[in-house]
């Protein structure tokens, strides 16, 4: 029998085990498992939502051993396995998802439809809604998320035995499909889209009694104090926040009373900072919710757009309707010649200021890096543009 100073059997195990193609379960793993049940029942919660949730603790993640009972007694070797100290990252949960899902051995999971909430077409409302974009927008999503194909049972559907298995970030593809849309209906140069601005400004004074046309310099001013106070408070909190856990871990028994006077000093010590700091009481936590921001009409500080007109962006052509906007730039033409065909590193210096505050908004509304979005959008363009990709394609052949 192993000494309790030596740490539980598990932990010794655990440590221990080194065979070729074995997953050892982490805290990390543990959260990618719980995604991966969540998206076998297609429960109305993405990838990026959990970690949210993880962030706010609604979900024990760091130091969640406090929430063991008594009775297990976590020791030495266990410290390995439990002791997490950095925040997950989206990019590193899905990829254990799919290592979890694979070395489970798992079947296709349910099919993912179109009135299932991870389809394309109702994240694309959501978050259409969530950034303060007119509704009208949502029949662009529409349109690009079905010439593209990314709405396709088949295309959606996790399989992971299945050669070709298909992996999909849900929550980063509609997003992407709202930003491409953004490109068609705006072009975002840095001219386009404010040109577009002033005609709607002129429409909206001179016809104040019918529905306003909706005006991105204004949506722009309107989402950038609202993001940037929303980041300072998201930057606050995390570096407040408290790593050490209020039932700490010891490596044996022998250990345990200085580890807990140590820790009742850092406590009082943090108390005392925090009155001299600040003198404000904590906020209680909030219900845990798939929406960061909520827009509505009866708001009188903030402008509602959901239900400002694109009428300024598009013109008549007969019995159908177009674009203002002729033109439209890839956000990129070099892909990787490795197997998983990615696009290149993401630079913001190439790119215009209206695209890079886009993309910045997304990528803090999901906690993701910019390159990923940044990356999802290309392949969106990929799909949409085939015909301007391989012309590209064949210029630079004929130029070699």
């Amino acid at each position: 029998m192993a000494s309790v100073c030596s740490g539980s059997l598990d932990g010794v195990e655990y440590s221990q085990r080194r065979e070729k193609g074995l997953v050892k379960m982490t805290v990390p793993r543990t959260l990618a498992f719980c995604y991966l049940s969540l998206l076998w029942q297609r429960e109305t919660i993405t990838l990026s939502d959990l970690l949210r949730f993880v962030e706010a603790g609604h979900i024990p993640y760091m130091n969640a051993f406090q929430h063991f009972p008594e009775e297990m007694k976590l020791y030495g070797r266990d410290k390995g396995i439990f002791a997490i100290e950095s925040w997950p990252d989206y990019e590193d949960i899905f990829k254990k998802m799919i290592e979890v899902a694979t070395f489970l051995d798992l079947p296709r999971f349910p099919d993912i439809t179109e009135d299932c909430y991870l389809h394309p077409n109702i994240l694309c409302m959501k978050y259409l809604m969530e950034v303060n974009l007119p509704d009208e927008m949502h029949s662009f999503t529409c349109q690009v998320v079905k010439l593209t194909g990314v709405g396709d049972v088949d295309f959606l559907t996790f399989d992971p035995i299945a050669r070709t298995a298909k992996t999909v970030k849900y929550d980063v593809q509609a997003v992407a499909v709202i930003v491409v849309v953004l490109k068609v209906l705006f072009l975002l140069d840095d001219n386009f889209e404010w040109s577009l601005s002033n005609l709607a400004e002129k429409y909206n004074e001179e016809n104040k009694e019918d529905k306003p046309w909706f005006d991105f310099r204004k949506w722009y001013q309107v989402m950038k104090k609202t993001i940037d106070e929303k980041k300072e408070k998201w930057e606050k909190a995390r570096a407040k926040y408290l790593w050490k856990s209020e039932k700490p871990l010891y490596h044996s028994s022998i250990d345990k009373s200085v580890v807990y006077k140590r820790r009742e000093m850092v406590v009082n010590l943090q108390k005392q900072f925090s009155t001299l700091a600040d003198s404000t009481p904590t906020v209680e936590k909030n219900n845990p919710s798939s929406f960061q921001f909520n827009w509505t009409e009866e708001d009188t500080a903030r402008t509602c757009f959901h239900g400002h007109s694109l009428q300024g962006v598009l013109k008549k052509k007969g019995q159908s309707l177009l674009t203002k906007n002729s033109l439209y730039w890839l956000s990129t033409q070099k892909f990787c010649k490795s197997y998983c065909k990615h696009v290149t590193t993401y630079e913001e210096s190439n790119f215009s200021l209206s695209y890079r505050f886009i993309l910045n908004l997304f990528s803090f509304l999901l906690r993701i890096k910019t390159s990923i979005l940044h990356e999802e959008v290309s392949l969106i363009e990929k799909k949409l543009f085939k015909k301007k990709y391989s012309k590209t394609k064949k210029k630079s052949r004929s130029r070699k």
